[in-house]
């Protein structure tokens, strides 16, 4: 049984860090160099700081990324740049967005709520892919310094009817509400309902749901792991069963996912005419050609096309080596992948990690979970420069996971390979966050 609770969340003050977009992020993993450097530019209070610190090779046990990041968080609840709200609440969180490559607009509308953790054998909370060790370990040692959340768990979960979304809408009608911009482009709108009867409402409605991870895996089970680091202790501490979310519809029509492109990389004696030769005992290849500005733009555009007849990827290794994948109507497919669930074996996805590396390139899954010869890179037209400015030898181009396959074989405990999915956008990081030793309570 789903449990869902409102909370008091620590929230930026405006009147001491002044514009909102200046001390929000990207989450955590979608940082790079650049937009660290950006976000250390911006503002003395972005968030940055805690969740995506500076490295010193001066560091030491006492001082270190995650005391820092402590340590500022403290500074700033002092000093009035966070503040905890009042009373508990429940957060309707709105998303407005253009559909990248389209002139496609989107709104995508959910909520922000605590939300108590389950392991996955419960079967309240699912997960659709696969994760790695680092970012967990990682995430785990700023858990324990901060005692705090600051990054959205994107939850998915079922209301045909839209009953959530339209209480949520009926308390928050002619409120004031916080908005700002990202860099992408995208508004992101948050609303407070305190109202005691709708919040009951909702705790009510979501208690037999059951609710699948869209994004976010490595911070829920870095939640997961710090519960259970807590209880060893034998600490009885009751706020660390709990973690904060943001729940979205999975019928909402504001939800978008893209591709996550593959590129490999220093994988010894990778030629294309062996690729062709052991691809087309799974595939039927055809060579076509780039040229042009927007060359990317109709490559996608065919990818698309071939996916709507069944599984289909597209292979890049540059000087006019491209080719468009098709999997074969007379292939053998529980031959080829017998250890692989019915329903997973014609995802995209699965056929690539499955047939395409393990198969026909022999990247084995150990060197995938290492990323020893694979990057995953979102834009297909950057996957096809790095092939082009010689940082990878070859481009692996995806069509995007259909949510209902992420919704189904998440239910069916079938996760999905890393980086199956890119839910967009990304749902920014200290909007709320989470703070376990608020001393006004949950």
């Amino acid at each position: 049984m789903a449990e869902i609770l409102p909370f008091r969340a620590l929230r930026y003050n405006p009147a001491k860090v002044g514009e909102l977009g200046n001390v929000v992020t990207q989450p955590y993993d979608k940082i790079n160099a650049a937009m660290q450097a950006r976000y250390y530019d911006l503002s003395p209070y972005n968030l940055v700081r805690i969740i995506r610190g500076r490295q010193n090779p001066m560091d030491t046990a006492e001082d270190n990324v995650y005391t820092r990041a402590a340590r500022a968080l403290h500074e700033w609840i002092e000093t009035g740049a966070l503040v905890s709200d009042p009373e508990p609440a429940i957060y309707p969180y709105y998303q407005e967005y253009n559909v990248p490559g389209t002139e496609q607009t989107k709104q995508r509308r959910g909520f922000i709520a605590l939300c108590r953790l389950e392991d996955y054998a419960a079967r309240v909370v699912h997960h659709h892919e696969e994760t790695l060790s680092g970012p967990k370990a990682d995430r785990l040692e700023l858990l324990k310094a901060t005692r705090a959340h600051f990054g959205q768990i994107f939850m998915l979960y079922s209301d045909p009817s839209r009953e959530i979304e339209q209480a949520l809408e009926a308390d928050t009608a002619g409120k004031s509400f916080d908005a700002v911009s990202d860099e992408y482009g995208s508004r992101h709108s948050l609303w407070q309902c305190t109202n005691r009867a709708t919040i009951e409402r909702i705790v009510t409605a979501m208690r037999e749901r059951k609710f699948v991870i869209a994004d976010g895996h490595h911070r829920y089970e870095t939640a997961l792991a710090y519960r259970t680091f807590c209880r060893d202790r034998g600490k009885r501490d009751g706020r660390a069963e709990y973690v904060m979310m943001t729940f979205i519809r999975k019928e909402s029509e504001g939800l978008t996912i893209l591709p996550t492109h593959r590129v490999v990389h220093s994988l010894p004696g990778f030629d294309w005419s062996a690729l062709e030769a052991g691809a087309r005992r799974f595939f039927d290849w055809e060579s076509t050609e780039l040229h042009g500005d927007d060359a990317p733009a109709r490559l996608q555009a065919r990818l698309a096309a071939a996916g709507r007849q069944g599984p289909a990827l597209a292979a890049y290794a540059g000087a006019g080596k491209l080719a468009l994948l098709r999997l074969r109507t007379d292939l053998d497919l529980p031959g080829a992948l017998p250890d692989v669930a019915p329903r997973l074996r014609r995802l995209d996805v699965v056929i690539l990690h499955r047939v395409l590396l393990e198969q026909v390139l022999g990247i084995d899954p150990q060197a995938v979970r290492e990323e020893k010869n694979l990057r995953y890179v979102r834009e297909l037209d950057e996957a096809l420069r790095q092939v082009d400015r010689g940082q990878a030898q070859l481009a692996l181009l995806m069509n995007p996971t259909p949510v209902e396959a992420v919704w189904e074989n998440a239910l069916e405990g079938q996760p999905l390979p890393q980086k199956s999915t890119d839910f967009y956008p990304k749902l920014l990081s200290g909007l709320t966050a989470y703070w376990l030793d608020n001393p006004a309570g949950m």
